[in-house]
């Protein structure tokens, strides 16, 4: 009787502990812990705007504080590797750009991940292009203009970007091939960097993301010569793309979530589920719009994973036409 008894309840146990891991691993036992979502870019840009703007709705419809950290550098490398290599419990998020992902392992000779294996895509964020801006004083006005003092002064005209290997810095080497020019790059280690000697004349021509130099374009500080992309930006309808002044390549650029590799993809799909529910909110949609980007159709975390391998292999076909490598 006593062995019988005992070994209903060691069943019994044994039962429930098979089902713990499940019960943790279902969206309702999720999430029992703080959120942090790191950044990989600086206070105060674009990627940081967005990830402050879904944390704060993210704490409301999750019921558990939500933690946003910085961690800029080397084109995203470190917040993507920060999380690569965080636990796969839920617990932490990257929120990031396309060229952090789609381009890293392009140019990257010795990545400390994989990003394939080790990243786990849950959200594109939103889509828009990046910004290749100048001082008033250069005179500048577009695209060709660029392209005929690039010609006239062959290596007197520098470009600015936000890091070796950046969407930017792939997309000014692709038009210095196109059109046979000599522009030496200059490497920033953030946007805002670029910005700031932007306005001070000491750096005549950049590429930026698409939402830093708005607020100095309003009061005539900047200028916009175009952007990358398919469709010309919400919150700058006049300024035509790259693509409708000569230069055909319009990748989309963008920013996305992701979760370290071996998150359980129920947690994944809850977190699509509820970024998707918060950035297609009217409001959430007009700000989006107010720093000039688009917030894409909400799909699940699958479709979101096509679109970056879609991304790797274009920008790959391009990095190769350049020969780009960095060391």
């Amino acid at each position: 009787m006593t062995c019988r008894h005992l070994s209903r309840r060691t069943v019994l146990a044994a039962s429930l502990a098979s089902l713990a891991p499940l019960a943790f691993a279902q969206p309702g036992g999720w999430p029992d812990k703080p959120i942090r979502i790191v950044v990989a870019g600086p206070a105060g840009g674009g990627a940081d705007t967005f990830a402050r703007l879904i944390a704060t709705q993210l704490q409301s419809h999750l019921k558990q504080t939500v933690i946003v950290e910085n961690k800029p550098g080397a084109n995203g490398l470190i917040g993507n590797d920060a999380v690569a290599k965080a636990p796969k419990d839920g617990s932490t998020f990257l929120l990031t750009a396309s060229s952090s992902i789609a381009i890293n392992p392009i140019v990257v000779p010795k990545m400390p991940y994989d990003t394939e294996k080790d990243l786990t895509p849950v959200m594109q964020i939103g889509t828009g292009g990046i910004l290749l801006m100048t001082n008033p004083n250069s005179g500048l006005k577009n695209l060709q203009d660029m392209v005929a003092f690039a010609k006239a002064n062959p290596g007197r005209l520098q470009y600015g970007t936000w890091g070796n290997g950046s969407t930017g810095h792939l997309v000014m080497e692709g038009i210095k091939a196109h059109y046979g020019i000599d522009m030496p790059h200059v490497p920033y280690k953030s946007t805002a960097a670029e910005v700031m000697d932007l306005l001070s004349d000491n750096l005549r021509l950049a590429f930026t993301d698409i939402t830093s130099p708005l607020p100095h374009m309003r009061i005539g500080k900047l200028v916009a010569l175009g952007a990358t992309g398919s469709a010309r930006g919400p919150a700058l309808p006049d300024l035509p793309t790259l693509a409708e002044q000569g230069y055909k390549f319009d990748a989309e650029g963008w920013f996305g979530m992701f979760a370290p590799g071996g998150t359980p993809m129920s947690i994944v799909q809850r977190m699509n589920e509820e970024i998707g529910r918060i950035i297609n909110a009217p409001d959430m949609r007009q700000r989006f719009a107010d720093q000039n980007m688009l917030v894409p159709a909400h799909r699940n975390a699958e479709h979101f994973a096509a679109v970056v391998r879609g991304d790797i292999l274009r920008w790959q076909e391009l990095a190769r036409t350049v020969k780009l490598k960095i060391d």
